[in-house]
């Protein structure tokens, strides 16, 4: 490809990514710092924004320039020019009018599911799902490309995932993980600190936080954490990441781990590749590989008995008299109850799967038409009591308890699981790689941690789909078996069980 335009191609990469680092700085401070006042007018911009990293993204002068790059035989190049000629299919196959008729939908619908989670009645939303499925449908078949209608929605989250690959996988967990939850919830639970009724002052904790991001390796300097009701990260640019936590006075752990998780996510957005900052490179490889970073540090490491004979020194820094006379057995047993729950984000990492596998199996259901979506609170019933043990009072902690079927984010649960099995995978190699990872942990050596994963996984950036990536750094394939030998082993000592 001549110099000039491929100089005229990186530029407009470039300002894709710059509209794109406008957008989540504006969502950002959306979510922390606006005023309740400014909400319209921040709609007005988002919209604004999003229209303009449309109309740049369809235009046919950029259409022209991808395919005169295409014969490029730079390997770096080409991944570039796949990445992003992959998102611009995706944006000119779907038609304008149904650009329009999503987000209108979509913003009606988020109030009709608010109402409806309210009053705990799925009928107020029902219409509104329906409705959203039909357009999710013409979507994905605008979009086509894969065996599956779902696989066009899949792919706009886990690119180059489909439903014939994780379907086989995920029933193969399901069937693991349904006799040891219940084995383990039905056990005798290790003895653990009982914190109930103590107080963690909120200023204590967020310098607590602080602490770990800094044990973490997180840099401060080229990013900051705040605080919303729902933690999030924004990676505004790899120089400018935002992490949010929540902090509640009587739940210390709430805390602590929503730190170590955004904190996992904000890592890989510092470490992506500099020289890729501007273009389709320089970003994460998909949604599961950047839940398998916040995974790993979370659960992994931060619920390890090793992460706490190792922190808790600092913490009983902060909260002498709460934690006089408490060992480290004591919270290690405490932060990984197993219990079964109705509610997602309440789960363990144990009963969590099993979560995300009934939402994927009921919304590929409904995309194939074996589901009616006045049958889904049934369905969602019937297999909770089926797989987790347990059944919700009610449709406000069962089948409308998520917002992203308002949001109609349809492909998107499944890659909470594909998180997890990605992390597994890669803990194993650290393992050996470090000599040991609970050893480094109880060592205080996190940023050999982190190290490992700039190294195999960050700096690559998107250079390669997911499952690749993974694969080129430990030398496994995508698989169940690394998860389950890490419940297994962890639950069954900490339990005293066969599993």
């Amino acid at each position: 490809m001549e110099s000039s335009l491929w100089d005229e191609l990186q530029r407009r990469m470039g300002e894709l990514r710059d509209f794109g680092s406008v957008v989540g700085l504006l969502t950002w401070d959306q979510e922390t710092f606006m005023p309740k006042g400014s909400a319209e007018a921040r709609a007005v911009q988002l919209s604004a924004m999003q229209a303009l990293i449309h109309e740049r993204l369809t235009d046919p002068r950029l259409g022209e320039l991808l395919e005169a790059a295409a014969a490029d035989a730079d390997e770096t190049r080409a991944a570039m020019v796949r990445n992003l000629a992959r998102e611009r299919a995706r944006a000119v196959k779907v038609p304008p009018r149904l650009v329009r008729e999503l987000a209108e939908t979509q913003a009606r619908a988020v109030e009709a599911w608010r109402a409806a989670r309210s009053e705990r009645r799925f009928a107020l939303f029902q219409p509104w799902l329906e409705r959203l499925l039909e357009l999710r449908r013409e979507q994905a078949d605008a979009i086509g490309g894969g065996a599956e209608r779902y696989d066009a929605l899949l792919d706009a989250h886990e690119p180059g995932m489909s439903v014939a690959r994780i379907e086989p996988l995920f029933a193969e967990l399901e069937r693991a993980l349904v006799p040891i939850v219940a084995t383990l919830a039905d056990g005798q639970r290790p003895p653990a600190w009982d914190y109930a009724g103590l107080r963690f002052p909120a200023d204590a904790q967020w310098e607590f936080t602080l602490h770990l991001l800094g044990e973490m390796g997180f840099d401060l300097e080229r990013g900051r954490q705040d605080r919303s009701t729902h933690p999030f990260t924004d990676g505004i640019h790899r120089d400018d990441v935002r992490l949010t936590t929540r902090i509640a006075e009587e739940e210390p752990f709430l805390a602590i781990f929503s730190t170590i998780h955004e904190g996992g996510h904000g890592l890989y957005e510092q470490n992506l590749p500099a020289d890729h900052a501007r273009d389709p490179i320089g970003q994460a490889a998909s949604m599961g590989l950047h839940e398998s970073q916040s995974r790993l540090w979370e659960n992994m490491i931060g619920r390890s008995l090793a992460f706490w004979r190792r922190q808790l020194p600092a913490l009983r820094r902060f909260f002498p008299a709460q934690l006089e006379g408490v060992e480290p057995e004591a919270i290690y047993a405490a932060v990984n109850q197993v219990r079964r729950s109705p509610i997602r984000t309440d789960a363990d990492e144990v009963t969590y799967n099993l979560h995300i596998l009934l939402r994927f199996q009921l919304e590929l259901a409904m995309l194939r038409g074996d589901l009616r979506v006045a049958d889904l609170p049934g369905a969602w019933n019937e297999r909770m009591r089926r797989d987790v043990g347990i059944e919700p009072l009610h449709d406000g902690e069962g089948v409308l308890q998520d917002i992203h079927w308002a949001w109609a984010e349809f492909g998107y649960f499944p890659t909470y699981t594909l998180g997890n099995l990605y992390a597994a995978i890669l803990r194993e190699r650290i393992d050996v790689d470090l000599g040991g990872l609970d050893r480094v942990i109880e060592e205080g050596s996190l940023h050999a941690v982190r190290d490992w994963l700039v190294e195999r996984v960050h700096a690559v950036g998107h250079r390669w789909d997911a499952e690749e990536i993974v694969e080129r750094a430990t030398g496994q394939k995508l698989t169940v078996a690394p998860f389950l030998r890490y419940l297994r082993e962890k639950y069954g000592a900490l339990y005293g069980a066969a599993l």
